[in-house]
Parts: structure tokens; C-alpha cells; sequence
């Protein structure tokens, strides 16, 4: 296929090579382009959607989607693909959507997890929005580019699925700490805590595949000074992202609430800026009860 990829950041720079790798021809274009090996290069983001069949769009915020979606419809092919794999807010995305249906164009959201390591080993998993007919013709990119690819629905809902996934994470990261921390206290050794928890009703992914404690488990950020997999203030983008779903759907959700509290302040108020999000960690450690 022919592709043009907008947002060559940390994310779309090794998926945008996978394609190319796997012999598609892309067009990439980056407001801040870095070193981007073999990728050829627009002007700008309408000149990457030129003939593509599909364009991928890998954005930091709604506000950019927005923009950037405004400029590529304008000279997309009619029954082309608008593969958006950013995670913004679902009113912003749902936008776009209306919008490429009335150029002629067919649009699917597929947020993705798996982090950079994804990104690079093509291991991703994309949570898919959109029509039955969007999600054929995107399959083998995802297949390329990742490793699972689910089709949840009309557009939005992939962006709905990487919403509702995140707060877990994000929850389940702070109470996978703070029972290390406690673990500590009461004189149990980590590797002990590990074995137990990981093998017991307390399993989870932050536990056995991200485990906060050094030492413990795969090898993680944690194994690595908190170097981010996953930045501490791209969960507190995620979970604010979480909680503007829940106000609009008048949903209760009272730990997705508090996690983002506690996000907000390690990242704003204390030192989790630029670590990632597993040093709640250390920050648990340091702290009493009172």
C-alpha cells in the first residue's frame, strides 16, 4: 500500500519502519523531524496523504488530531483509510470521524498498547473503532505493526476500550507499589512478594510483566533507574483522559479518580516528571502512613 504517516515522535517513527520494512511505500511528515532513517518525507501533512491509500495519524492531543485531520481530508482519495492511533478524547475523535465520512473517507480510531518496545518489535495491540469494512482493509497494517488487533465497534469505541484500560492500569500500578512498599515493612522479601502474588489471586500485568521492583520478575523499566517505558505524566494525560469519558457518560468512578490524584501529584508536585510510571514505586517507599 501506499501510506502516509503524520507524527514520526517515539511511537510512529518504529511502526511507520515496520511498514516499510514489510514493503509498503510510506510518506511520513513530523513537525520536529528527527533522524528518520529511510522514510521519505512531505512538506506537510496534506502533501503525506496524497494518493495514500490508507493515512496514519499517530497525535498527542484531540486539538492536533483535529487540525491535522482537517488538513489530509482535503486532499485524501475518496475510499481511502484515516487510521488514527493516537489516544485523545473521544469528543475529538468521534469529530474527525463525522468529518471523513462526509469527505468520502473511511475512518477507524485504533489507540494501541505496548509501548515503545511495541512500537519497535511490531508487538502492539490496537483497540479498533469503526466500520467492518475500515477494520479489512487496515487488518494486514496491524498485522504488521502488531501482534493483536481488536474490533470493538463503531468509531470511538477503540478510543473508549484504550480509555477504560488505562485507568486500570494506572490504578492497578499504584496498589501493585504501594503493597511492595508495605511488603517492606512487614519484613517481606520482594522475590517472596513476587512469587506469591504472581502466581495468586493478586495477578496482574503491572505485577508479572511490569514489575515496579528492581530485581523482580522480567526485566522492566524498574531494572532500568525508572527510565520510561511509559511516562508518569502520559498516564496523568490518560487517566485526565479517563475521567472527561466518565463526566460524559456519568459514570462513577471514584479509583480512576483517585489514581489521577495521585499521578497528578508525583508528576507536579513531587519528582515523577519525566520518570516512568512505575516510580510510584520509590515514592512509596519514602513515605509513612501519616
Amino acid at each position: 500500500m501506499k501510506i502516509g504517516f503524520i507524527g514520526l515522535g517515539n511511537m510512529g517513527k518504529p511502526m511507520a519502519l515496520n511498514l516499510l520494512k514489510d514493503g509498503h511505500e510510506v510518506i511520513g511528515f513530523d513537525t520536529f523531524p528527527a533522524d528518520l532513517d529511510d522514510i521519505s518525507m512531505a512538506g506537510s501533512a496534506a502533501d503525506a496523504a496524497i494518493g495514500a491509500d490508507v493515512v496514519i495519524m499517530m497525535l498527542p492531543n484531540g486539538a492536533i488530531l483535529q487540525s491535522v485531520a482537517d488538513q489530509v481530508l482535503k486532499t485524501m482519495t475518496t475510499g481511502a483509510v484515516l487510521l488514527d492511533c493516537s489516544t485523545v478524547d473521544l469528543d475529538s475523535t468521534r469529530s474527525v470521524a463525522k468529518l471523513a465520512e462526509a469527505a468520502g473517507i473511511i475512518p477507524i480510531d485504533a489507540p494501541v498498547s505496548g509501548g515503545i518496545g511495541g512500537a519497535t518489535a511490531g508487538t502492539l495491540t490496537f483497540m479498533v473503532g469503526g466500520s467492518d469494512e475500515g477494520f479489512a482493509k487496515a487488518k494486514s497494517l496491524f498485522d504488521t505493526m502488531g501482534q493483536k488487533a481488536v474490533h470493538c465497534g463503531a468509531s470511538g469505541n477503540g478510543q473508549a476500550a484504550k480509555i477504560c484500560n488505562n485507568m486500570i492500569l494506572g490504578a492497578t500500578m499504584i496498589v501493585t507499589c504501594e503493597a511492595f512498599a508495605m511488603a517492606d515493612k512487614l519484613g517481606l522479601d520482594r522475590q517472596t512478594m513476587f512469587d506469591v502474588v504472581s502466581t495468586s489471586s493478586g495477578y496482574s500485568w503491572t505485577m508479572n510483566a511490569y514489575c515496579p521492583a528492581p530485581g523482580i520478575g522480567p526485566t522492566s523499566p524498574s531494572d532500568n533507574e525508572y527510565k520510561p517505558g511509559f511516562a508518569s505524566e502520559l498516564m496523568v494525560k490518560d487517566l485526565r483522559l479517563s475521567q472527561q469519558a466518565a463526566e460524559m457518560a456519568d459514570a462513577d468512578t471514584p479509583i480512576g479518580q483517585m489514581a489521577l490524584k495521585l499521578y497528578e501529584q508525583f508528576v507536579f508536585d513531587e519528582d515523577g516528571n519525566g520518570k516512568d510510571f512505575s516510580a510510584m514505586l520509590p515514592r512509596f517507599e519514602k513515605r509513612s502512613r501519616r
